[in-house]
């Protein structure tokens, strides 16, 4: 489905965003783990936490679903999983693929974990080679690179690694696999990436010890405890309207209950420091987690900055918007060390190149980011998603500053993550 949207006049008004789709998928997963019911509201309702959802009920995982869209999880413990009798199909969602992968590591039963088209073109080396190193088997297509994923785990043991690249993703498949391991496991990142696998296992009564960028799991001797969460607004979907704010003229938006973990609010640090207008209030903590609500005016002036090292785990979500920020900073903004992007659901450096090109952005592709020449004034263009969801938004906030109306092709991939994006779009152009 092609999207048609024209720029925008100012934006202004309240607005929740989507449930965090990462603290949904572990809730879900983790809760399957546990020993006990666990209850789980505000789970976003998107096709990508659903995968990891379908996923646990084909390991033989009781969950409920209420009237009131709370989810029920009945966990019978680390040992109660069971042989699917099907493949397990993850849909788009790497994170489901990586997760499970890593609690299959330690299963005793046989399993293949596969995707749709773009999912079976992502790199899963970086799992199966820690994953190997502690037992376990897994082969994939490609040298064992690419999906689907044929895993036998059982016997599996801890392992020190240290990973090449910072990877939530990868990081949390090391860890749930050291639950079932002998021995302890350690993982050490260049960059601390976003934490929310420690934080929630550790609440669960997982034996956690946390060093800097270091992580060490023990193997669990007792069951992990059952959860009661309700899940905080997603900082990567808030990160569109963010954004949005900042640079329609006269806007003012209020985004009520995004989650504020450090490990996620790179962009906020980067905005403010480019000049952005962007204020915390009504911080609290829910369930190990910082919350609060952000109030955005637009900018009167935003400047160039440099983007690399280790902010870059923090905001790898939020490069798509970003570029488009930068394309209206004074000055030369250089995004880099960001290689990982030509991995996700697609080579995010190429699309935002290529695509903000044609709306007259000075953007050039680097091998490891992008380097964005401001401020630019945006035409409207027929412009493409990739099918991939924080393109298709990205995109959408550029059409908001740019002359005239601006196509885009295929903007219904944004369901995999925010499916009221354009509701909440049009409801605040009212």
């Amino acid at each position: 489905m092609d999207r048609f949207i024209k720029k925008a006049k100012q934006l202004r008004g309240q607005i929740v965003t989507p449930p965090d789709k990462s603290i949904s998928h572990r809730a879900v997963i983790f809760a399957s783990l546990a020993n006990g019911s666990s209850v789980i509201k505000n789970f976003l309702w998107a096709k990508d936490p659903l995968s990891s959802l379908n996923s646990m009920r084909l390991l033989g995982v009781d969950i409920e679903i209420t009237e009131t869209k709370e989810i029920v999880v009945h966990g019978k413990g680390l040992k109660s999983l069971i042989e699917p009798d099907n493949v397990i199909d993850c849909g788009n969602s790497g994170t489901t693929m990586r997760l499970l992968s890593g609690i299959l590591a330690g299963q005793s039963f046989f399993s293949v974990l596969t995707g749709d088209d773009s999912l079976r073109q992502r790199p899963m080396k970086r799992i199966v080679t820690p994953l190997s190193l502690m037992g376990a088997t897994v082969i994939g297509r490609d040298g064992n690179r690419l999906p689907p994923l044929a895993i036998k785990g059982g016997s599996i043991k801890g392992i020190d690694y240290d990973m090449p690249i910072a990877s939530a993703q990868v990081k949390s498949a090391i860890l749930l696999a050291g639950l079932f391991a002998q021995g302890k496991t350690s993982v050490s990142e260049p960059y601390k990436s976003r934490d929310h696998t420690e934080k929630m296992l550790k609440s669960m009564g997982a034996e956690l010890e946390i060093d800097g960028n270091r992580i060490e799991i023990s193997p669990l001797r007792e069951e992990l405890k059952s959860l009661d969460i309700s899940i905080p607004g997603d900082f990567s979907s808030a990160a569109f309207f963010i954004a949005a704010a900042s640079l329609v003229k006269d806007s003012e938006v209020l985004i009520k209950d995004v989650c504020l973990n450090n490990t996620r609010t790179g962009l906020m640090d980067v905005l403010i420091n480019m000049g952005a207008n962007i204020s915390v209030i009504n911080k609290r903590e829910q369930a190990g987690e910082l919350l609060g609500d952000l109030l955005i005016r637009s900018s009167e002036k935003l400047k160039g900055t440099l983007i690399e090292g280790n902010i870059i785990p923090r905001l790898i979500d939020e490069f798509p918007i970003l570029c488009v920020i930068a394309s209206q900073a004074e000055g030369v903004t250089v995004i880099k060390d960001a290689k990982d992007l030509r991995a996700k659901e697609s080579d995010r450096i190429k699309a935002m190149t290529t695509e903000l090109n044609k709306m007259g952005v000075d953007i050039h592709e680097l091998d490891d980011g992008v380097e964005i020449k401001g401020p630019c004034k945006i035409k409207a263009a027929e412009v493409y998603s990739y099918k991939d969801h924080r393109i298709a938004m990205a995109l959408s906030i550029a059409a908001l500053i740019a002359d005239g109306e601006t196509k885009i092709k295929d903007a219904e991939c944004v369901d995999i993550s925010f499916p009221e994006f354009y509701n909440l779009l049009e409801m605040l152009q009212h």
